[in-house]
């Protein structure tokens, strides 16, 4: 049982660890405003004290209830906006060690806890508009192609029983991001008479929809409450690669959380960011995501205390 001085899942003392992903380039983005936002974060240390308990001159949402001090490493990898890259990393950041991807390990890169991520913590780009926090993943309905052209994989037979359809939110998703879709159908063909795609083998025993463990309404207030007003939640994450990390992230947590621990799973949470000045600025997005970093360790923080 973890005691009130013993920090995160690290052998640390009061060690919080944090792992923020953004998305590689893609169409004309040639830096992904998603990883824009979390790059400068990479290799840093953010307090949790309460002698600290302003970032930029603003104060922040809320202090955890045991306030002895304590730190949050952060950790940030570009991902490649592609469905098998997404596969490829993302099952092996939930591990316990965690399993890095080749090209971030022949980089500087701070090693991994041996016990897991504390938090890991996504971001994508949408269209324009204010910050967008996702409280769900999907499992089906994957007909974009990626950054390089793929489809998602094929979900077939009983995994892709449920009709496929598009969403109101999956529509307005697509045509702020100006995708084509990727599968013409012919006329008269629907949504409905393609073969599914998503998660299939290795997914079977989760449900269509998977949600964050975080309390996604009480962060947005509280963050409002700290002069991040431009942000508001969804159901929705658009059905492409944003969707299709989260989901897998949060199956990955579930899979690999110890059902005997209180905070047995990594938490996960997945923000979508608009283009830079679109109409917030890079720093504006950075600064939001240290206040949600610092909620969601103070949060945790919490829980270890009240298990003793």
């Amino acid at each position: 049982m973890p005691s009130k001085t013993s920090g995160g899942r690290g052998s640390e003392e009061g060690v919080f660890h944090v792992l923020l992903t953004g998305f590689g380039p893609f169409r004309h983005y040639k830096e992904n405003p998603a990883w824009l936002a979390i790059k400068s974060l990479h290799n840093t240390i953010l307090p949790m004290d309460p002698d600290s308990s302003f970032i930029d001159g603003k104060p922040l949402m809320r202090e955890p209830k045991e306030t002895k001090n304590r730190i949050i490493k952060v950790s940030a990898i570009e991902i490649p906006m592609e469905y098998e890259a997404v596969l490829q990393t993302v099952p092996g950041l939930h591990l316990r060690p965690p399993q890095l991807p080749e090209a971030v390990k022949n980089d500087v890169f701070p090693l991994p806890p041996d016990k897991g991520y504390d938090f890991i913590f996504h971001l994508g780009v949408a269209g324009r508009g204010y910050l967008r926090m996702e409280k769900s993943g999907h499992k089906l309905g994957y007909h974009m192609k990626d950054a390089t052209g793929k489809l998602a994989p094929m979900v077939r037979g009983d995994l892709g029983r449920r009709e496929d359809h598009v969403s109101v939110g999956d529509i307005g998703e697509r045509e702020r991001l100006s995708l084509e879709m990727v599968e013409n159908a012919g006329a008269g063909d629907t949504y409905s008479a393609r073969p599914n795609r998503g998660f299939g083998t290795g997914y079977e025993k989760f449900p269509d929809e998977l949600y964050t463990d975080i309390d996604v309404s009480r962060l947005i207030h509280d963050l409002r409450r700290s002069g991040v007003e431009q942000i508001y939640s969804s159901m929705d994450a658009g059905h492409w690669l944003c969707d299709f990390i989260y989901y897998c992230s949060l199956a990955e947590s579930k899979r690999n959380g110890n059902p005997y621990e209180k905070d047995r799973n990594t938490q996960v949470l997945f923000v979508h960011v608009p283009p830079v000045g679109q109409p917030l600025s890079t720093e504006e997005c950075t600064d939001a995501v240290k206040r949600i970093v610092t909620w969601v360790c103070s949060e945790i923080a919490d829980q270890q205390s009240d298990m003793v």
